[in-house]
């Protein structure tokens, strides 16, 4: 008689857990360093190929989708996931183009409100190889950022803490990495952790998938540096955009030298969007409470 396979799957099944369990104890550390490696070897690449546009561009995009399977990988070879539901295919394009039109139109929107008060000092044309270059850069960028802040701080934080101490924890971290930018300060940084760090959460929450937060902060920066040609978060070495624009008033509507991230106007358009973003995921029970604490 033939032996049956169930004893030999039961072992299999009985390692695959306790490697699991094994796997899981230091899955954070080593997914964030491993991630946090790769970002700063991007964010140098794009700094060399900055001056060459027409390098800058199928460079920048061909690190962006290795930074993807890059994560992908790791997720499921650390994790040990046999699906990366984040990352999941089918929402790829409707996530990419919908958080997209987003972050345009809130960027849009932020700069009109800028003009009308009379923040906007001068417009004139930059370069169309630098609009360009700068859509490789700023499609890198906001895929690193997102895989690691959002894919693996976030979403593993918020299984431990919950959805609320999670956007606030993750949110801080992420102003507090642009501390390191030329023209960075305290307030910039704050600013960008309350804007952008928590904006972004919440579209995950939200969409519980990376493509539509990575659409919105992509859109966002290309807007920011690509179209209007405004420093970055404080940062001044990126190539000049299609426009040039000149910003003079005070810091609370321009944002200063740290840029208008930085400033009251990108501080409401961003909280706004927060909130509805958050008041839908709620309504559509993405927000998750601290998980209650195991007796030992």
């Amino acid at each position: 008689m033939e032996r049956s396979a169930f004893p030999d799957d039961s072992r299999s099944a009985v390692e695959l857990s306790v490697r699991r369990r094994r796997l899981r104890t230091f899955r954070f550390p080593v997914l964030f360093v491993s991630l946090f490696v790769v970002m700063l070897a991007v964010v140098g690449i794009d700094t060399l190929v900055a001056p060459l546009p027409l390098l800058a561009l199928p460079i920048g995009v061909g690190l962006a989708v290795a930074g993807i399977v890059c994560y992908r990988r790791l997720s499921q070879t650390v994790e040990v996931r046999d699906d990366v539901p984040e990352l999941e295919s089918r929402d790829r394009w409707r996530g990419l183009g919908r958080g997209a039109l987003l972050g345009f139109g809130l960027f849009c929107a932020m700069m009109l409100v800028i003009l009308v008060f009379g923040g906007v000092d001068g417009l004139s044309w930059g370069s169309f190889f630098g609009f360009l270059g700068l859509a490789g850069m700023m499609a890198s960028v906001a895929v690193m950022e997102e895989v690691l802040f959002r894919g693996v701080l976030f979403r593993i934080l918020e299984e431990r803490a919950g959805t609320v101490i999670s956007l606030v924890v993750s949110s801080l971290l992420f102003g507090a990495t642009h501390l390191v930018n030329v023209n960075a300060t305290l307030w910039g940084a704050l600013a960008i952790g309350l804007t952008g760090g928590a904006m972004l959460a919440s579209a995950y929450v939200l969409t519980r998938s990376l493509w539509f937060p990575i659409g919105l902060h992509f859109a966002w920066n290309f807007t920011h540096a690509g179209l209007f040609g405004i420093a970055v978060s404080g940062s001044n070495d990126v190539p000049n955009g299609l426009l040039r624009t000149t910003l003079s008033g005070p810091s609370v509507l321009t944002g200063g030298t740290f840029g208008p991230e930085a400033s009251l106007i990108a501080l409401l358009v961003c909280l706004a969007t927060t909130v509805l973003l958050l008041r839908r995921a709620a309504r559509a029970g993405q927000i998750r409470p601290r998980p209650a604490r195991r007796d030992k």
